[in-house]
């Protein structure tokens, strides 16, 4: 078969072979860490990591994917894919080869090698972010995937991980992004004090998710509704005197502005530096009989009340 009018390379058959042996290898982190590289596998997350490759070319990056191995039957049945891998190196391989890559039973006929990106916290605060998601020592994949893609979906500007935090460029976390993990900013194994001290640098209040938080996140959009839809009565509330006045009182946080999140471990939770290091500690309620909330499911209810102030 010729790859959209390329010139024909032989089929890659043999599972075995060196070249199929070095991308498998990237799905332990000493690889990744030596060659600067991970996989993408199935059609979602190839087909975002090419768009974001594309995007990137076309403001003069140096792109993000490295190289694309696909079946003849995964580019006949998305031709698609083939389109956008245009200027990008493109192999066709057996199942067999395409199983030897990939870490899942079923990777659907295509893995891409992609290049991993170093972000600048610095320069993403200084780009005007006012939605960032801090993981503090999240470990599982599957939690950290879905607080990216939670972060991507509400708008965020960014996502760090601080050390100890999972390799969000192992196959299981990339998986659980679908595709997020190219949308936007992710930064690495950052130093928890250092990063709070930037985001306070920029103006931006730091919020801790925390079950015993003393700031109940319902009232916080509750507040924020008030001002929306009533801003006279939210003016004359902020001018009242007395903790009984109606509104949001002064020592509570505003959704609507420039605001992180700190999410903590699964098991643990924040430990009492970070929770201290917050300048509040916000509460999601809970209603029902349930001890508490997933880290990624309190993620995307917190992520989202930001969102929904910021841009109403």
């Amino acid at each position: 078969m010729n790859i959209a009018g390329r010139p024909s390379a032989p089929l890659m058959s043999n599972p075995r072979a060196d070249r199929v042996r070095d991308v498998a290898k990237l799905a332990g982190r000493p690889a990744r860490l030596k060659t600067g590289r991970f996989v993408a596998e199935g059609p979602q997350a190839v087909r975002e990591a090419l768009l974001s490759h594309r995007d990137d070319m076309q403001d003069g990056g140096t792109g993000v994917v490295l190289e694309v191995f696909a079946t003849e039957t995964c580019l006949e049945r998305l031709p698609e894919l083939a389109e956008l891998a245009s200027d990008v190196p493109l192999r066709l391989a057996t199942d067999e080869v395409i199983g030897a890559m990939a870490t899942t039973i079923s990777p659907q006929g295509i893995v891409a090698v992609c290049r991993i990106t170093d972000f600048s916290l610095e320069d993403v605060l200084a780009s005007g972010a006012r939605l960032v998601a801090v993981l503090c020592e999240v470990r599982d994949p599957g939690n950290a995937g879905t607080i990216l893609r939670a972060a991507d979906s509400a708008g965020a500007d960014a996502v760090v991980l601080t050390a100890s935090s999972v390799d969000i460029h192992n196959p299981k976390a990339v998986r659980s992004t679908a595709g997020s993990l190219f949308h936007l900013p992710v930064i690495t194994g950052a130093d928890f004090d250092a990063v709070v001290s930037a985001l306070h640098a920029h103006g931006i209040t730091v919020l801790a998710a925390d079950g015993y938080g003393n700031v109940d996140l319902d009232r916080l959009q509750d507040e924020s509704a008030v001002r929306r839809l009533a801003p006279a009565l939210s003016e004359e509330a902020d001018d009242a005197a007395g903790a009984d006045a109606p509104g949001l009182e002064p020592s509570q946080p505003r959704l609507e502005n420039p605001s992180a999140w700190l999410f903590g471990n699964e098991a643990q939770g924040l430990a009492d530096a970070q929770l201290a290091a917050a300048d509040y500690r916000v509460a999601v309620p809970v209603y029902g009989r349930a001890e508490s909330l997933n880290v990624g499911t309190a993620a995307t209810v917190c992520l989202y009340a930001s969102a929904r102030a910021q841009n109403r």
